[in-house]
């Protein structure tokens, strides 16, 4: 009777540890959203920064623009690698019709202020998302992750990972080329 407990525990072990082995060989960059294509999640988040808390951006009054929605966090080491290229492409597309938020991600704003003031500032703003629930509705694996939103609210791009001034590029151009060509 034992044996055959020892047996079926030892066989669960091993189902449990084949499970979790596969799992290490999977690319979390190679998950599939069901994001892009669709409408984008609606949200209502507060500025990070103390003197604007009041005020908010909502994804509603941001019809017509391009928004390039990037999660981040201070204790994000790979959010480090990506800040110097979303803060040159925000300037790059300044006044052309393309919004940049960081969205800050199971922070606290004052960590996040002062890793934006060690980063060397940033050209675009960030907002709170307390309780998350942007970043769940939005699917969020972890950070950094950066969702490219079209002029007519649909995400066109999830980008698992640090985002890059060429993929930015890549994404934005025709979205912008696209809106000339209809006007």
């Amino acid at each position: 009777m034992n044996w055959r407990r020892a047996w079926i525990g030892l066989g669960i072990g091993l189902a449990i540890t084949a499970l979790l082995a596969y799992g290490l060989t999977r690319d979390p960059n190679e998950i599939i959203s069901p994001l892009p294509g669709q409408e984008a999640p609606t949200f209502t988040l507060p500025f990070m920064h103390p003197a604007a808390a009041k005020d908010s951006v909502r994804l509603a009054h941001l019809r017509g623009d391009v928004v390039v929605l990037n999660f981040w966090a201070s204790w994000c080491l790979a959010c480090r690698d990506e800040h110097f290229d979303l803060s040159e492409t925000a300037r790059h597309y300044e006044g052309r019709g393309v919004r940049f938020y960081g969205v800050l991600y199971q922070d606290v704003p004052a960590n996040g202020m002062r890793w934006i003031e060690e980063m060397g500032g940033q050209s675009y703003a960030s907002l709170r998302d307390e309780g998350s629930r942007t970043a769940i509705a939005y699917g969020l694996y972890g950070v950094p992750e950066t969702f490219i939103i079209d002029q007519a609210g649909r995400v066109v791009h999830k980008q698992v990972g640090p985002i890059t001034s060429a993929i930015l590029r890549r994404i934005i151009d025709p979205l912008l080329n696209n809106e000339a060509g209809a006007g």
